[in-house]
This record gives C-alpha cells, structure tokens and sequence, in this order.
C-alpha cells in the first residue's frame, strides 16, 4: 500500500476558524485523512516580523505574500494587538475537527514562541511550553495527545526527551527521507519520527518558475517514485487551507490517480506494521527555500536498530 500521510500545521487564530473548516471539508470530498497539529495557546503571530533580520527571510515573505495569506490582523497580534487564546476562543472548531473523524495532536503552546525560542532555551522553558500545550490538549479533547509535530521544524533534546516521557507514539518534528529513531549527543530517543519528505509550498513557490498554478506539478513528480515507509507532506491552514485551497485539491486528486492512499501520521505508522527502524542522528540544517536552521534527520548511526510495533493499541 502506498501511504501518504498529510500533516495540517495550524499556526493561527485565523488559521483555526477560516483554514481548518475549509480543509476538513476539502478532505472529506476526497475521503482522505490527515492529521491536525494545533496551536493551542496565544496568536503571537506580529512578533515574528522580528524575523526580518535573518538571512533569506526577506526574501521568503516577498515570495509568499504574507501579509495576503494571514491577513493585517493576524500579523498585529501580540504588537498592536493583544494576543487571542486560540485554544479559550476555538474550543467548538477544534473539537469539530476530531468528531468528524480526523487525528488531532500537539503543534505548540505558543507558535512563535517556540519557533524563536526553542533553540537556546533550557529543559524548564522546554517543559514549561510542552506541559501548557498538552494539558490545553487534553482539556479539550479529554485525552492526552499521541502526536506531535513542532512548530516550524524546531526541536531541542530537552523537547525529545519530553515526547518520550509525556507517552508521545509518533511525531513529525524534522524534515527527512524516512521513518527513523532519533539520536541526540549519542543518546537514543525512542519516540519514532515520521519526517517531512516532500518540500512544502511556500518553499516553492516563486522559484524555478513554480506558481500557485504549476507547481502542483512538481510535487507530483516527486511523487511518482514509491519510496521507503512512504511520504509525509505538510501543510498549513493558512495556506492551503485559504488561498492556496485550489492547489491542495489538484495536488489530492493528483495522487489519489497515482495509487497514494492519502492518510494521517497514525495510519502511517500503522502501516509500517512490525519494522526495525534505523536510528539517525536528530540535526540542525538547512532547506531549501525556508529561511535559518531547523531540525533534520542526520547520518544514519552505527547502533543496532530498534523493533517497534505500530498498532493503534
């Protein structure tokens, strides 16, 4: 069985209320699944505009119109504006998620937060961010979450560990090729990672050529191979779920035709049945069209594998 697991990074309040509804219904027309990773703490998005300082962010906004897909509010808050609670106002919209049959899981507390901060911050803040979001979680859901997925791809050891003792199964935490089992400094982390494969669209679109109109056409290139414990593509509310909704359902259709069985991140686990996992270094790098660093599956390590079982038990 080809495996496709569709990850929906939901960032923003807007995201939440506009984007989520949109491609819950988007995939049901198709009968897809796909997993949602919530933000579920306070829309801080403005701050990010201090970003403006790292290298090639400039040049990412401007290719991706940002203030267009989030919108003049959204990009106030936590400056002009205060921040909104997502997780206080949208309890009816995330809980609609779930009831209509799709997997819910962990994005982050506060999303830019996270993303600014997790690379220097220590095991208190760590925790601090990832026991907010978890008890937002089950709060709302009234069961602790299975899944994780980090936002912006930004992880620490600190953050690893807590998967593992918070009784995280799986998550998406890191761009790769394959499922693996994280290593951190030499230490094994046995939560398994199911990596981001596919690039993301706002991380072509604008170059090469590639429009909202064409560039369905490349991620369906990369697509027609079948590689090793399938595919995960990422997605956003605020992109694909807005906007960019027309390329998502070209890009559904598209690899329904070549024999993908689009799925969420616990399907896909799932279908890995019984495997003995590499393990890989968890590392910090580049990609292409995104800017600064974030967190990657590394070289492949010399220790023996482990064997995990992915039952839905």
């Amino acid at each position: 069985m080809r495996t496709l697991a569709l990850k929906i990074d939901v960032d923003t309040l807007r995201g939440t209320r506009v984007g989520v509804p949109q491609l819950v219904e988007a995939l049901q027309r198709r009968q897809a699944q796909a997993s949602f990773l919530f933000s579920l703490g306070p829309d801080h998005t403005g701050r990010a505009l201090k970003r403006v300082f790292r290298p090639g962010f400039l040049k990412k906004v401007s290719r991706t119109s940002v203030l267009e897909h989030y919108g003049l509010q959204t990009l106030l808050y936590g400056t002009l504006l205060p921040g909104p609670d997502i997780g206080l106002r949208c309890r009816k919209e995330l809980r609609a998620v779930a009831t209509a049959g799709f997997e819910v899981g962990i994005h982050c507390w506060d999303h830019v937060r996270w993303q600014d901060g997790v690379q220097q911050a220590d095991e208190a803040w760590t925790r601090r961010e990832m026991d907010q979001a978890a008890a937002r979680f089950a709060d709302i859901f009234g069961h602790a979450p299975v899944t994780h997925g980090a936002a912006g791809w930004q992880m620490n050891a600190h953050a690893l560990r807590w998967l593992q003792d918070a009784g995280i199964r799986y998550a998406s935490d890191c761009r790769g090729s394959a499922p693996f089992v994280p290593v951190v400094q030499g230490e094994v982390i046995p939560c398994i990672q199911l990596p981001t494969t596919l690039p993301t669209l706002d991380e072509l679109i604008g170059l090469n050529g590639w429009t909202a109109d064409n560039v369905h056409e490349h991620l369906l290139a990369l697509t027609a191979s079948d590689p090793p414990g399938g595919h995960v593509f990422t997605l956003h509310a605020e992109l694909e779920g807005m906007k960019l909704l027309p390329v998502l359902e070209r890009l559904l259709a598209g690899w329904q035709e070549q024999g993908w069985e689009l799925v969420s991140m616990g399907e896909l686990a799932t279908a890995l049945g019984t495997q003995v996992l590499p393990r890989h270094d968890f590392v910090q790098g580049e990609v292409p069209g995104r800017s600064g660093v974030l967190s990657l599956q590394g070289m492949a390590h010399a220790h023996q594998p482990l064997t995990f079982s992915y039952g839905t038990t």
